[in-house]
């Protein structure tokens, strides 16, 4: 039998490692392609119930600004998206569940929700603010002022952890929806709402409970200081990279804007 010389066998033995890490490279980049091609189809989650970011029209389709944005960065990302409605309170469950891929649904970015889901970049920024009837006494809205007032906002939301934390003070009343908040402000069960700046001017200018009403006291930027995303399941990172791209490319092409002129007569990025 031929014997090898020992460093002859010790080229071999490398040649033969390094043909096989080239091989299992190759693989993952193959299955690297393989899985973005797989992202054809998105489903996307939303409230239906915080116009004009999201809401039923009268022939039941979901519509707003948050479902014109989903549909031009799916068209950005050539996917095929479709939306599912779910309650607020069940948004982030409903996604870990894998009821939906995605949510775009005026979410702000926060460290509690970033410990149960990943975001895209923000799509919007927007300060909270607080409104009340026209005829209110109230001028000063700090948590000392507003000792005793009864406030309310929709649960679950950063308007109401920011109202929780600060105003201890305050009667907290939350609600399952926005809606059902101004509704109670409009009745007279409320001496205030906060809520998104944005939400709010829609319902004071564009409907007829909101004539009610009116803001009071400057922006709170810090109800949500790091804007609003779209959240997917931490394993989704290629999902999440791809919107991250998609919304600049909106940005960068004009569409953002014609979406924003679309609802708002002013930027809301």
């Amino acid at each position: 039998m031929k014997i090898v010389p020992k460093k002859i066998a010790s080229k071999k033995i490398a040649s033969t490692t390094f043909v096989t890490v080239l091989a299992a490279a190759a693989a993952l980049a193959v299955g690297a392609g393989v899985a973005h091609a797989e992202i054809k189809k998105v489903r996307i989650g939303t409230e239906g119930a915080y116009p004009p970011f999201n809401s039923v029209d009268t022939t039941g389709q979901l519509v707003g600004f948050d479902i014109d944005i989903a549909k031009a960065l799916c068209e950005k990302m050539k996917v095929e998206c479709t939306f599912v409605a779910q309650d607020w309170d069940g948004i982030i469950p409903a996604l870990l569940a894998k009821k939906y891929d995605a949510i775009v649904a005026s979410m702000s970015i926060t460290d509690e929700r970033k410990e149960k889901v990943d975001f895209t970049i923000p799509y919007y920024l927007t300060p909270g603010n607080f409104i009340a009837p026209k005829d209110t006494p109230i001028t000063d809205i700090s948590p000392e002022a507003m000792k005793g007032k009864v406030i309310g906002a929709q649960s679950s939301t950063t308007g109401a952890v920011y109202l929780e934390d600060k105003y201890k003070g305050s009667e907290i009343k939350l609600y399952p929806t926005q809606d059902e908040a101004n509704a109670d402000l409009a009745a007279g069960r409320l001496d205030a709402v906060l809520a998104d700046k944005f939400v709010l001017y829609e319902w004071l200018e564009k409907t007829d409970d909101g004539k009610c009403c009116k803001f009071v006291g400057p922006d709170l930027a810090d109800v949500n200081p790091d804007g609003t995303g779209i959240a997917v399941r931490k394993d989704d990172t290629e999902l999440r990279e791809m919107f991250n791209k998609a919304i600049k490319e909106i940005e960068a092409d004009g569409t953002y804007q014609k979406i924003n002129a679309k609802y708002f007569p002013f930027p809301i990025n």
